[in-house]
């Protein structure tokens, strides 16, 4: 018989190409990780060390599902994203052997409620109600890493059949081994931790009825309509 006061919540899961589900435990998402995107939010990417945020497993949206426009915003953006899916666990990694934790990728969107972010910055706030708000993270099918390259590929994001964001992941500044070292280092990362990687620049806004197509080479892609 459990001892649980009230019924557990379920556990939030991302699809897996072929078959499978894996479990998500965090979301760790790295901020200003393209130097246009940080020049195009008014940043210089050159002075900037890796910093994170995070979203809750439950803002996740699989399988081509629509995400509801969010409340309390005029202003919902696109953030096309790389993920990483993080399938040993360990702190203090070490750059050269952390691609040996990840598990898998996928594509994935970070949801922003702009005008929410833009006004804790200016209070001197955090960022969680524009960032970690419920359905903030449509993501695709992920794929194991085996055969998969982080450093390198297209990624790129459609709204309505139009490209809105396109770059390539060798502009990360950080890289995915660089994210996974440092990120080790402030915490201890376990199995089912996800890492957003960061978006290119493009950033726009989305209103209901628009249809997000996104892609990662070599790893997937990402669909939703917002609704």
């Amino acid at each position: 018989m459990s001892d649980l006061v009230i019924a557990a919540p379920p556990t939030v899961t991302l699809p897996v190409a072929g078959g499978g589900r894996f479990p998500v435990r965090r979301i760790f998402c790295v901020g200003r990780n393209y130097a246009a995107h940080a020049r195009e939010m008014g940043h210089d990417p050159d002075r900037e060390a890796p910093f994170y945020f995070l979203k809750p497993a439950y803002a996740v949206v699989t399988d081509g599902a629509d995400t509801p426009y969010p409340p309390a915003t005029k202003d919902l953006h696109h953030e096309m994203e790389l993920v990483v899916a993080i399938g040993r666990g360990g702190k203090d990694i070490a750059e050269a052997d952390a691609l040996s934790h990840v598990w898998g990728y996928c594509a994935g969107l970070d949801l922003t409620r702009r005008d929410l972010q833009n006004e804790a910055k200016k209070m001197g706030r955090p960022w969680d109600m524009g960032k970690g708000f419920d359905h903030s993270a449509p993501m695709g099918a992920l794929v194991p890493a085996a055969g998969v390259n982080p450093g390198k590929g297209k990624i790129e994001l459609k709204v309505n059949g139009e490209v809105r964001q396109s770059s390539d992941l060798a502009m990360l500044i950080w890289s995915v081994p660089e994210v996974i070292a440092n990120l080790s280092r402030l915490v201890t990362l376990e199995p089912g931790d996800l890492i957003m990687t960061g978006t290119p620049e493009g950033v726009a806004a989305v209103k209901p009825g628009d249809l997000l197509e996104g892609m990662v080479e070599g790893v997937g892609t990402v669909r939703t309509r917002i609704v």
